[in-house]
């Protein structure tokens, strides 16, 4: 087993990538694109650890798809992520790469293997071909290098070299502005980094989304406050009544967040917004279904429909339905149509009927993003 701990970065916000999903959970078939990079990167070489970095609102839902790696949360920046992930590395030497890169050839991988002993930071580059103006003065393009990763690096190295807090794009600028050595070998036009978006055409080894289907329910039931405002699909019912309930008690939201995060395999809404934490006292359940949406569309799916059952013996839901169906329609990024709302009573029986609350019951399906098609 090699000495080497391989660590493959997906924590980043895809600012800068023109698609709904975020890089890092683009499905190649079933998989996302961060397991397909790293399981790739892992046949290549024994490495005796892997080290999976994870933007910090989704190192849970990582946790699901695998558990031959380490997660760890990243920081906001590349660097801290980097820093964070080291205090996990025990071997001597530790390898980078960037999720951003998905097509890297196992060559690349076994030659920084090769030399980790001749320099403090092996890095790949390609030759520039094209003429290169710097500050509108023509230069010699054979003195320009285009720096590509994964780097190769002796651990302690680089731990010392980020000791700083100077921000540095790749880990061989902050070793050689360590007094660190560095080897540059040949890289390849195959690791072909994402950045907008577009790049996807230039990694024919990435198979499309599949076509499958996912569905997940919800259920939520609270009883009814005197004294109250009361808030059903985000619109605000004229009743003197509410919901007995940490947050606004949205009963019918906190059933879609519900059914979401079922379809999605992402756990419910307690693991979320604990009702143990202050800060959602009293919260607009508006917000929360919000973040989960933006989560939804993160992890690389996109929402079918929505079926909802109300069970109430009061208040009157049907004068009300097509304000709510229009409500969650815009919070889901979805057309209305593919919002369907049964109503229904407890023919007078249990808690329900005898008007002390409001259940619902939720079911949603997703499908994964398309990303061929953009």
């Amino acid at each position: 087993m090699l000495d080497v701990t391989l660590i493959v970065l997906c924590a980043g916000n895809s600012s800068r990538f023109e698609h709904k999903a975020k890089k890092q959970w683009l499905r190649i078939d079933n998989e996302p694109l961060w397991l397909n990079v790293t399981k790739k990167l892992a046949t290549y070489a024994n490495f005796q650890k892997i080290i999976v970095t994870s933007h910090k609102n989704e190192i849970s839902y990582m946790n699901n798809f695998s558990d031959d790696f380490c997660f760890v949360a990243g920081g906001n920046t590349r660097q801290e992520s980097i820093k964070n992930s080291l205090d996990e590395v025990n071997t001597k030497y530790v390898m980078i790469s960037d999720v951003a890169r998905a097509g890297i050839p196992q060559s690349v991988i076994l030659e920084l293997l090769e030399n980790k002993d001749t320099a403090d930071c092996i890095v790949p580059v390609l030759n520039v071909s094209d003429t290169v103006i710097y500050n509108e003065n023509t230069i010699n393009r054979d003195n320009v290098k285009l720096i590509q990763t994964p780097q190769l690096s002796n651990t302690k190295a680089l731990k010392e070299s980020l000791k700083t807090n100077t921000e540095y794009t790749d880990d061989s600028s902050a070793i050689k502005a360590n007094n660190g050595s560095i080897k540059y070998i040949k890289g390849s036009t195959e690791s072909t980094k994402l950045t907008f978006g577009n790049e996807l055409e230039e990694i024919p080894s990435l198979k499309a989304p599949s076509n499958n289907f996912f569905t997940g329910t919800g259920f939520d039931i609270h009883q009814f406050e005197e004294n109250k405002e009361m808030y059903l699909g985000g619109i605000k019912l004229p009743v003197e009544y509410g919901f007995k309930a940490h947050s606004d008690g949205d009963v019918l939201i906190h059933s879609v967040i519900d059914a979401l995060l079922g379809a999605a395999g992402a756990g419910d809404i307690g693991e979320f917004f604990p009702d143990t934490d202050a800060q959602y006292k009293g919260i607009d359940s508006k917000v929360l279904l919000k973040e989960i949406v933006d989560f939804i569309y993160n992890v690389g799916y996109e929402i079918v429909n929505i079926d909802l059952t109300i069970i109430a013996q009061k208040p009157k839901i049907n004068p009300h339905k097509q304000e709510i169906k229009s409500s969650i329609a815009k919070l889901l990024g979805i057309e209305k149509q593919f919002v369907n709302i049964k109503a229904t009573t407890a023919e007078k029986m249990g808690f329900i009927g005898r008007s002390e609350g409001v259940a619902v019951q939720s079911i949603a399906t997703l499908k994964y993003y398309n990303w061929i098609k953009k």
